[in-house]
């Protein structure tokens, strides 16, 4: 039997954030939720007796240090070039925002950052979205904590609020794409990221987009 333990959620109103929350209220060792939000999210009833929610500003994160003083933190926080609206806004989405998190998680005493990234991650590539995933990689691995997880899915789907070209003709043609790079359901990435932060195996681990379909997460 897993140990209690309280987590913070980062990204808890995206899809796969949205879907660790309802894993994370399903496992009884979870004994607080701290969601640091933009703006309120309605929370599944009876939820608030183990979900605290924050209103924060990402850009002054280090106002808000003792929220960070959890023992796991699960960031699923990201978004596109196109919603963000420029390169800039995104990698502070997909880079700054990250790392902060995990450096104020790691002053705060939390032992164990897990976060989504990409397929295709590397600080060298050529393509800018790869790279700042890689880049973000990179550089959480240099805050040395105890246990680090990194989930790097394919192309997400999933119910969305908006309509995603991309994903819509990956959804008709998935037959076609290479086993590696076949689209994974939110669901399944969040159920990983859940049962690794539940394993909570100290060291280093990067699971692959196949992996988070076959269910090979926590060992």
């Amino acid at each position: 039997m897993a140990a209690p333990r309280t987590v913070l959620l980062a990204g808890a109103s995206g899809l796969v954030g949205g879907a660790c929350l309802r894993a994370l209220l399903a496992d009884p060792e979870v004994v607080r939720i701290v969601l640091p939000v933009r703006r309120p999210l309605a929370l599944p009833a009876g939820a608030e007796a183990r979900v605290e929610q924050h209103v924060v500003d990402f850009l002054r994160l280090d106002e808000y240090a003792n929220l960070f003083e959890v023992d796991q933190i699960l960031c699923a926080l990201g978004t596109t070039i196109k919603a963000a609206g420029s390169q800039q806004a995104f990698r502070e989405v997909d880079y700054a925002y990250p790392l902060e998190i995990a450096r104020l998680g790691r002053e705060g005493g939390a032992h164990h950052y897990l976060v989504v990234s990409a397929i295709g991650a590397n600080p060298q590539s050529w393509f800018f979205y790869n790279r700042v995933k890689g880049e973000m990689e990179r550089d959480l691995l240099a805050l040395d904590y105890p246990s680090t997880t990194i989930l790097r899915p394919s192309l997400l789907l999933g119910a969305r609020g908006e309509f995603r070209f991309g994903e819509e003709v990956a959804k008709r043609f998935t037959f076609l794409t290479p086993g590696p790079y076949k689209p994974v359901h939110a669901d399944q990435v969040a159920a990983c990221m859940v049962q690794c932060a539940r394993a909570d195996l100290p060291g280093r681990r990067v699971i692959s987009s196949a992996q988070i379909r076959r269910g090979e997460c926590g060992t």
